[in-house]
C-alpha cells in the first residue's frame, strides 16, 4: 500500500521516473532521502530494462516498468522526465495525455513550437509542468536574490555570465556523444543554469543578440581508457556563442558560452549602482557570494538560506508541494520555455546579424521563504 503521509500530514505525491541514465543517479537519491516527505517514488522505466532494474534495485524503488505500464498505472501523478534531449517533448506530451504533472530535465524542447504544444497540453487538461534547472532553488542564488530585492547593490543595471569549458572529447561521459549535437551544445546545455539564474534575478529578456561560431567539425577521442578511444566524432551544433541580453527591467546582460577549451571557468556577475554582486556558479545550489561595494572592499556573504549540497530535484519536489498546498510552483514550464526562447533567440541572431525580440515573457519566480525546516520547501503556517 502507498504511503498517503507527508510531512505535517500532507499527503505525499507519487512519482514514476522515465529515463534511468546517468543524472538520474542524483534524482533519485535526493527523491527517495531528501525530498522522501513530499514526494514517492513508485516506479522507474528506461528503454533498457537491465538501467531501470538497476535503479530500481540501488534506491528502493518497488518497480521496474515499462513507459506505457508506467503511464498507465492511475497512482502516479508526476512524471519526472530524464530522457535525451530530443526525446523531451514526446515524452512530455505522452505524461500530459496520461494525465500525469509532468517535470523534464532541460533543455525543454528544442524548438519553440515542441514547447508551446506542451504548454498549451498542460493548459487544456489543467495539469502542471516544471523543468530543470532548479538550482536557482539553491542556497547560492536564494541569498543573491535576498540581497538585490533588499538593495544591498542599489540598482541593476548590468550583469556578465561567462561559462567555458572542455568539449568532451575525452570520451568518458556514457552519452557523450550528446553534448556535439543541438541540446549538448553549450548554450542548450549549460546556459540555461546562467539565463534561469538571470531571469530569477533581474526579471524576464526582452531582446538578445549574439554569434555563434564552431571552431572544429569533429573531434577524435583522446581518452585511452575511453571505449570509445580514436574514434572520429561530428560536432552538429555551435560550441563558441556570445550574446548580448536586454532585460525588461532596462539591465544589459552578456553571455559567453563555450566547449571548445580545457578546464572549468565559470562567473556570474550583477553590476549595481551600490556595489557589484559575485554570484555562486549557477550550475551549482551553493558556493561562494561576494559585494564589491564603492570602496572596492570586497566582503563575502553568509548563504542566507539552505539547500547548498546537490539538491537536484527540488524544483520537483516545490511542484508536488505547490500541488497539495494549491500555490505558484516555482521552477514552471513558462519559465523554461522563456530560457529556450532566448537561447533559440540568440541563434536566431547570429543567423540573421540582427536583434532579436523576445516573443514570451514571465515573472520572476517567488523566492523561498526564510527560515525553512531541514528539506521542507514551505514554512510551517503554510501548511
Amino acid at each position: 500500500m502507498l504511503n498517503a503521509g507527508g510531512e505535517n500530514g500532507m499527503r505525499k505525491a507519487i512519482a514514476g521516473v522515465i529515463g534511468t541514465g546517468q543524472i538520474s543517479g542524483i534524482y533519485l537519491k535526493n527523491l527517495t532521502q531528501t525530498f522522501d516527505a513530499a514526494i514517492e517514488v513508485k516506479a522507474v522505466a528506461d528503454q533498457m530494462p537491465e538501467l531501470a532494474a538497476k535503479r530500481a534495485e540501488q534506491f528502493g524503488i518497488p518497480n521496474a516498468w515499462t513507459v506505457e505500464r508506467l503511464l498507465a498505472d492511475p497512482d502516479i501523478e508526476i512524471v519526472l522526465n530524464l530522457t535525451a534531449p530530443a526525446a523531451h517533448a514526446e515524452i512530455n506530451r505522452m505524461a500530459l495525455n496520461a494525465g500525469k504533472h509532468v517535470y523534464t530535465e532541460k533543455p525543454f524542447a528544442l524548438t519553440r513550437e515542441d514547447a508551446e504544444e506542451v504548454l498549451e497540453l498542460a493548459e487544456r487538461k489543467g495539469l502542471l509542468v516544471g523543468c530543470a534547472p532548479d538550482t536557482f532553488l539553491g542556497g547560492g542564488l536564494q541569498t543573491c536574490r535576498k540581497l538585490i530585492d533588499e538593495g544591498w547593490i542599489g540598482t541593476p543595471y548590468s550583469a556578465n555570465g561567462t561559462i567555458v569549458m572542455g568539449n568532451a572529447s575525452g570520451g568518458m561521459h556514457p552519452n557523450f556523444r550528446n553534448f556535439f549535437k543541438l541540446g549538448g551544445d553549450p548554450i542548450m546545455d549549460m546556459a540555461p543554469y546562467y539565463l534561469t539564474a538571470l531571469v530569477f534575478l533581474l526579471g524576464p529578456i526582452q531582446r538578445v543578440t549574439g554569434s555563434a561560431r564552431q571552431l572544429h567539425r569533429e573531434i577524435t577521442v583522446i581518452n585511452p581508457k575511453s571505449p570509445s578511444y580514436g574514434e572520429k566524432v561530428a560536432i552538429e551544433a555551435p560550441t563558441n556563442v556570445s550574446a548580448v541580453l536586454d532585460f525588461a527591467s532596462g539591465a544589459i546582460g552578456s553571455l559567453q558560452a563555450a566547449k571548445e577549451s580545457f578546464g572549468y571557468s565559470p562567473r556570474l556577475e550583477i553590476f549595481g549602482t551600490e556595489g557589484n554582486l559575485i554570484a555562486n556558479d549557477p550550475n551549482f545550489f551553493g558556493g561562494k557570494v561576494s559585494i564589491q561595494f564603492p570602496n572596492g572592499e570586497t566582503k563575502e556573504v553568509p548563504l542566507t538560506h539552505g539547500y547548498t549540497d546537490d539538491s537536484r530535484g527540488i524544483g520537483l519536489a516545490d511542484m508536488a508541494a505547490a500541488i497539495r498546498l494549491g500555490r505558484p510552483h516555482r521552477a514552471t514550464g513558462a519559465l523554461a520555455r522563456h530560457v529556450l526562447d532566448v537561447s533559440l533567440g540568440i541563434f536566431d541572431a547570429a543567423r540573421e546579424g540582427r536583434h532579436v525580440g523576445i516573443a514570451s515573457t514571465v515573472e520572476r519566480p517567488a523566492p523561498l521563504p526564510l527560515g525553512l525546516k531541514f528539506n521542507r520547501l514551505d514554512t510551517d503556517d503554510a501548511r
